[in-house]
């Protein structure tokens, strides 16, 4: 159900909102979604014989929908540990970046309101 809750909450409530903040459980349940559908094509692309173009399209239709999506998300999720956005681009140093970004995604949200907007998780 948690699953389901975030897919709506990310892809169709907030699909691209990069502004306000997201609890940890919205983005992780969300990443979850997302690595589930990628295992599921990845599945389905080795076992379909001589049907690995349309398993690659369907593949990169996927990617391409949920790209802005997975960013937003992203961005409001560092939003509500106090951090800027532009952090993301951590990940694109090698290695470190991805793991300093990771912790970041996986801290404790901001107690009380930021810059960013209200805590859902420490209201008042």
């Amino acid at each position: 159900m948690q699953l389901v809750n975030a897919w709506k909450t990310v892809v169709l409530g907030n699909y691209a909102t990069f502004s306000g903040r997201a609890r940890r459980s919205e983005y992780w349940w969300f990443a979850l979604t997302g690595v589930i559908v990628s295992v599921a094509l990845n599945i389905v692309s080795s076992l379909s014989d001589g049907m690995n173009a349309v398993a690659g399209l369907v593949g990169l239709v996927y990617w391409l929908g949920t790209l802005i999506p997975s960013l937003a998300v992203a961005v409001r999720r560092l939003h509500d540990t106090g951090k800027s956005g532009w952090m993301l681009l951590l990940a694109l140093i090698p290695l470190v970046g991805v793991i300093i970004l990771i912790v970041f995604l996986a801290s404790d949200s901001a107690k009380g309101s930021n810059k960013y907007g209200a805590s859902a998780k420490y209201p008042g």
